[in-house]
């Protein structure tokens, strides 16, 4: 069985062994993060106020990444990425501090999104447009998300471990989180192992990488509706949602845990779906009638006093709510010309990252004064206009090869 599109090269199977590598990390860090900042004696809004450092940094990192790309290629990059994400926990394996975690969720690598928002996207999304053939190229992405929901959903499974730990071992809680922290640094490193294989093209191929040029209008417009999107997403995080949970319900870390690995599978396999609906109906239809029935969840939980009802809304979220993922990373690169791929990828990663970095302290601080699921509703609102704006705004822009087709 072929596990990646036909046309696509060994740069492109590096890349998704790399994310999967890092989507195990992020799976059981965005569930722990939020228990072990409680556990070192902060509350709520400190969660958010972590977690909006994260994504801040992030975003400053991506804000960089077109230039850095277009001087230093892809390999590079990807390795001091990897690097900085073994130092990242290592350093909150250490620190126990609130200003100095704060620094460190700054400078660092570290997500609390179940998806990968972090410095290595851009990057990663640059090298595979340039890797695939335009007709395979929403099926390497689909495949790039579905290697980072399942080893995702895998990781979830490691953020028991405490819980185990503290049961059958004897080990405190705190000190099974930090053991994770430093299982997050060895897994950035065999990240940069793989990283260091990655061919780069020729010197005068990297040369015609460059800033926006024709297709700035059509980024940039794409750029503030993804911001909406991405600011909505922000207060969703996993780890604020997690911090929701253990909150409004009472539930064990391990129950979340578990919780979280069926969504990141249930996303999974919506990937894999979402390749030939976009095929039957093109990409931002797909984007748009995937999307707005899994908002439809997110505003009903809220009002749901049930945890059973509860988790069942998630899950019927999770089996729909990825599906624009790769047709939004496809849709991107196949209306820019390609020299203005990486500075796409830049453009619309970095306001997404901004907006984001905002949801988190605002979730967190709406959590701290009620149990009430106020960020759930107002995500859902706002992820809605999105989806209604993009289909108006965009439903008449075709990539190639949905131009190429002949009329019925």
């Amino acid at each position: 069985m072929r596990l990646l599109p036909r046309t696509a090269d060994a740069n492109a199977r590096r890349v998704v062994i790399g994310r999967s590598l890092r989507a195990v990390a992020d799976g059981f860090v965005s569930i722990i993060l939020p228990a072990y900042l409680l556990a070192l004696g902060l509350d709520a809004f400190d969660v958010g106020v972590v977690g909006t450092a994260t994504l801040l940094g992030s975003a400053s990192l991506t804000l960089i990444v077109g230039f850095i790309i277009s001087r230093f290629g892809h390999r590079g990059p990807l390795l001091a990425a990897a690097g900085l994400m073994a130092l990242t926990g290592l350093a909150f394996a250490g620190v126990h501090a609130f200003w100095p975690l704060v620094v460190v969720a700054f400078v660092g690598t570290l997500n609390p999104s179940g998806g990968d928002v972090s410095v290595f996207l851009p990057i990663e999304q640059s090298l595979l447009a340039q890797s695939v053939g335009d007709q395979d190229r929403t099926a390497l992405f689909a495949h790039y998300g579905l290697a980072g929901s399942l080893m995702g959903a895998a990781g979830t499974l490691l953020a028991a471990l405490p819980d185990v730990a503290a049961s059958s071992l004897g080990i405190t809680p705190l000190g099974a989180m930090q053991a994770l922290f430093v299982l997050y640094a060895a897994i950035g490193l065999v990240a940069a192992w793989v990283y260091r294989s990655i061919d780069e093209p020729a010197h005068h191929e990297r040369s015609k990488v460059q800033p926006l040029g024709p297709s700035r209008g059509i980024v940039y417009r794409l750029a503030t509706l993804f911001s909406i999107d991405a600011f909505s997403g922000g207060l969703l995080v996993q780890s604020l949602l997690a911090l929701w949970l253990f909150q409004t319900f009472g539930i064990s870390i391990a129950a979340v845990a578990s919780v979280f690995f069926w969504t990141n599978i249930l996303s999974a396999l919506s990937l894999l779906a979402a390749v030939p609906i976009a095929k039957r109906i093109g990409l931002v239809r797909t984007m748009v009638f995937t999307h707005l029935p899994s908002n439809l969840c997110l505003l009903a939980i809220p009002f749901v006093s049930d945890l059973g009802a509860v988790i069942a809304l998630l899950l019927l979220r999770s089996s729909l709510s990825q599906m624009d993922v790769p047709t939004r990373n496809s849709y991107v690169m196949a209306v820019v010309t390609p020299p203005e791929r990486p500075a796409a990828a830049s453009v619309t990663s970095v306001p997404r990252s901004l907006a984001s970095a905002l949801g988190p302290v605002i979730a967190g601080w709406l959590f701290s004064v009620s149990t009430f699921g106020w960020p759930l509703l107002l995500g859902g609102l706002l992820k809605s206009g999105y989806d209604i704006a993009l289909l108006l705004m965009f439903s008449h822009v075709r990539p190639p090869e949905e131009e190429a087709k002949t009329p019925e």
